[in-house]
């Protein structure tokens, strides 16, 4: 490993400065595809452009807050000493794996990394469990550091504490290695965005990257086979959604008016639920002036597919 900077007393905005240049612990679980709240897609773009957007929420602010407490808790745990590094890392080989972790335990080859997480996340860390992009976060940080192990703990609010020791296992490593290499080198250095992966994240990425269209037409080659698989794929989740629409209605007029059925496996609830619209189109033809004062045009673009 070799020390990058001094995080102590680093101003934030240089802080967000200096994860640009390169990938860091909460970006390799994305890269791998295993986030479910952020895409490799979006990583890409977070580290081609100058833009320092902190992209911050309640639940962030909370996790950074909590930071010490985990880590008094884990030492209360354990017996063991941890203390902050202060720096950010990264890899002697690869310098563009960075590592700027949340504490280091004296004394042992290994590190901490704390986090909490809410009572509807718990189900994750269930049976000894770890997100996998926790997991993932924890083996670049051995990456990095050349570390034997890695301790991970969590603050499950209001529940339990729980804290895990992660082993240094060198083929997963690698192959993380390998995969952020790519990353980087192939599309990062290339700016070359990498695939998508079928998430509705990915979705808004697409539709901000390339918010509008131009008059422009151009040849369409290589995409025959995907697009005659969707093709099939649109006719069989049709087919599926008919047979499921099929099964609620049998079990509609099953229900009658009753509002509950329920068994020792199911509960079906059939409810009576109240909801106020507009119609825009009575308020257009009718008080154009408030429509107009009231109405916000959004550009946005329709993806469809026809035969030639």
């Amino acid at each position: 490993m070799k020390k990058t900077v001094s995080t102590l007393g680093l101003e934030h905005t240089e802080w967000l400065k200096y994860r640009k240049r390169g990938i860091g612990g909460s970006d390799a679980g994305a890269i791998c595809g295993l986030n479910p709240y952020r895409t490799a897609m979006e990583v890409y773009q977070d580290k081609i452009t100058d833009v320092t957007e902190d992209c911050d929420n309640e639940a962030m602010r909370q996790g950074r807050d909590f930071e010490d407490y985990v880590a008094r808790r884990f030492m209360e745990a354990t017996g063991k000493k941890v203390r902050r590094a202060n720096a950010m890392f990264c890899h002697e080989e690869y310098p563009f794996m960075l590592a700027d972790v949340d504490r280091m335990v004296v004394g042992e080859n290994a590190g901490l990394e704390c986090k909490t997480a809410n009572l509807f996340m718990a189900d994750k860390w269930k049976d000894g469990n770890i997100p996998e992009s926790y997991l993932i976060q924890c083996l670049h940080y051995m990456a990095v550091l050349d570390a034997d192990a890695w301790y991970i703990a969590v603050l499950i609010y209001g529940k339990e504490f729980k804290w895990y020791r992660i082993e240094r296992d060198e083929e997963m490593i690698q192959n993380l290695v390998s995969v952020e290499k790519d990353f980087w080198e192939n599309h990062v250095l290339k700016r070359i965005m990498p695939p998508p992966d079928g998430s509705e994240l990915a979705d808004k990425v697409i539709a901000g990257y390339f918010r509008e269209s131009d008059a422009s037409r151009i040849h369409l080659q290589g995409f025959d086979e995907k697009l005659q698989r969707r093709e099939e794929l649109s006719a069989l989740i049709e087919d599926m959604e008919t047979e499921k629409r099929q099964i609620e209605q049998e079990v509609k007029l099953y229900m009658g008016a009753a509002e509950v059925a329920e068994n020792e496996v199911y509960r079906v609830l059939w409810k009576n639920v109240t909801s106020s619209r507009i119609d825009m189109k009575r308020l257009k033809e009718e008080k154009p002036e408030i429509y107009s004062q009231y109405c916000n045009e959004s550009v946005s673009r329709r993806f469809q597919v026809k035969a030639a």
